[in-house]
């Protein structure tokens, strides 16, 4: 009897020790945190990726101890790869991390638009942040019959673009991401804003044009709301307006140092030494700073600028032609000693 009794305990030890055992398994398996990492990691999940391709990229960027459990789950409960930034924390388990990338619980990234001269160059920035090829989103920029349902012309796109810092979805479709950029554009264009271009003359795609060509005019922000006022000025008097970066932009050619009278002769609706007013568009995406400066521009009486003689980055500003007259000869003079032509 003592013997059998002793038995019966054996066994009982025994399945309470396989058992205990097969929970320490479920639990290393399914609830321990696998990953070696020290702080949040992202995989991206791209359109041919495939359940194998998708478990490399778990271990290349979390490198965990085991994904038994990843695996286990992913054959009894299935799973179809979709597209999209995914987090790895070191909190993780394997339970966690099905879940999240079987349902698609993705995490936004951070998409910056930026003041670039032309949408080609925009269309490759935003590439190189998202999924979306570049081409997508250039066939849709260049897209006549779909811009105009946007209410642009090819001229005028760029206004569209408000440069900034963007929360979206890697894998954001290029339609998505310009409706979304049509959403910030609006937000951009609030009552006060567009109040304040009223109060100018001008239409947000013409505020848009003057800014692209303050933009292109000086890089020093501070300058900005001063350059734009000169511009203000002539338009409002009926002037040419003479910007050097409307010439460049019809030329085509960006890297000229010196603008020379045979580069104001070039015959184009944007060479603004030939045709009065606005150019039909802007001559690249302008910067917040350049909006905000041609919004809040300064008051003055000033007419000329030129690029002073120290090579600053910085201008001379006039109120007469004879002032800009000696402004511009120093600037030339300086130009001679360097041997720029």
């Amino acid at each position: 009897m003592k013997k059998r009794t002793r038995n019966i305990l054996i066994v009982c030890i025994a399945i309470l020790l396989f058992g205990i055992a097969g929970i320490a398994h479920i639990y290393y398996y399914f609830f321990a945190q696998p990953f070696q990492i020290t702080e949040t990691t992202y995989i991206y999940i791209d359109r041919d990726d495939n359940v194998d391709s998708v478990y490399h990229k778990v271990v290349e960027a979390g490198n965990p101890k085991q994904m038994h459990g990843f695996e286990s789950l992913v054959k009894y409960k299935g799973y179809t790869p979709k597209t999209g930034r995914y987090a790895l924390k070191p909190t993780d388990n394997m339970r966690y991390l099905h879940r999240r990338l079987s349902m698609g619980y993705q995490t936004p990234i951070k998409l910056t638009i930026g003041s670039v001269r032309t949408l080609d160059r925009l269309a490759r920035n935003a590439s190189r942040q998202l999924m979306i090829d570049s081409v997508e989103i250039a066939d849709l920029l260049n897209d006549t019959a779909y811009i105009h349902q946007l209410g642009y012309t090819k001229e005028t796109l760029p206004a569209l673009f408000i440069p900034n810092t963007y929360e979206v979805y890697w894998n954001i479709s290029a339609k998505d991401f310009i409706a979304r950029m049509q959403k910030e554009h609006k937000a951009y264009w609030n009552e006060e804003r567009m109040n304040k271009a009223a109060a100018i003359g001008l239409t947000p795609i013409e505020v848009a044009t003057l800014a692209s060509i303050v933009e292109e005019e000086t890089a020093v922000n501070a300058e900005k709301p001063m350059v734009a006022g000169l511009y203000i000025n002539r338009l409002k008097r009926g002037m040419l307006l003479q910007a050097d970066p409307t010439v460049k932009f019809s030329l085509k050619e960006f890297g000229l140092k010196r603008i020379l009278y045979k580069h104001l002769e070039v015959d184009s609706p944007y060479n603004t030494y030939k045709y009065a007013g606005l150019p039909p568009g802007p001559i690249r995406v302008p910067s917040y700073q350049g909006l905000e400066s041609v919004l809040n521009y300064a008051k003055h009486n000033y007419l000329y600028m030129c690029a002073k003689e120290d090579f600053s980055g910085t201008h001379n500003f006039a109120v007469t032609s004879a002032q800009h007259a000696a402004n511009a000869r120093r600037y030339q003079q300086a130009l001679n000693r360097r041997g720029i032509r």
